[in-house]
């Protein structure tokens, strides 16, 4: 991810604005001017790199789901599995944690997209659940894992499980008293989630069985 942000040409600190604003105040509460003046460029050389509005916003989402892609790139079935075999079930999570500082706008904007419906969300969330789905897949193949009644179901949850500490972020940390991606976070929440996926939530006495 460094590279993406080491080339801050005039183009990339246009995109880095129009992110950080779209980011706080929603794409369409910002305009061109706003943009550049974030930027400390004329809305005429925005209007030059990105042709209008609309094109800046896909730059914006391109770029934002190069970065995810990377992210999740990282954390593939090769290099999951180790970390998952040895108990970590915050492995994909802590991607998040390492990768975004407090201050990084891309959690905000990730937020936007998957739960406004937006496609460009859409179409990040198939492509992570796909990678999910292939390293659940591969953990059940390695004993790893049990496929349950719905293995596509389990899937999905241990996605959405990780991707709460972004979309819940704020919440979490004002219930929590902690933020939950930062290094110190995510370890107190992977260590709570590894042991609820090791051990179940629901003590012996409390499920159905036990009580007949």
């Amino acid at each position: 991810m460094r590279s993406r942000e080491s080339d801050l040409t005039a183009r990339a600190s246009i995109r880095n604005a129009a992110l950080a604003l779209f980011a706080e105040h929603g794409p369409g509460a910002v305009s061109v001017r706003q943009i550049a003046t974030t930027a400390g460029v004329s809305p005429a050389l925005v209007l030059h790199h990105f042709g209008s509005k609309a094109g800046l916003r896909e730059a914006v989402d391109e770029h934002v789901a190069g970065v995810f892609d990377e992210l999740f790139d990282a954390g593939s079935t090769d290099d999951a599995l180790p970390a998952l075999a040895d108990g970590d079930a915050g492995s994909i999570a802590q991607l998040f944690a390492e990768a975004f500082p407090p201050e990084s706008p891309l959690p905000a904007y990730l937020r936007r997209l998957l739960l406004s419906g937006d496609p460009a969300g859409t179409r990040l969330f198939q492509s992570w659940y796909d990678a999910t789905q292939a390293v659940f897949n591969q953990m059940v193949r390695e004993g790893l894992a049990t496929p349950g009644r719905d293995p596509a179901v389990r899937s999905a949850f241990a996605l959405a499980n990780d991707l709460a500490l972004i979309l819940l972020r704020g919440p979490l940390e004002h219930v929590l008293g902690f933020d939950p991606l930062t290094p110190a976070g995510i370890d107190r929440w992977a260590r709570e989630v590894t042991a609820v996926y090791r051990d179940g939530l629901w003590g012996a006495a409390a499920t159905p069985s036990a009580r007949k």
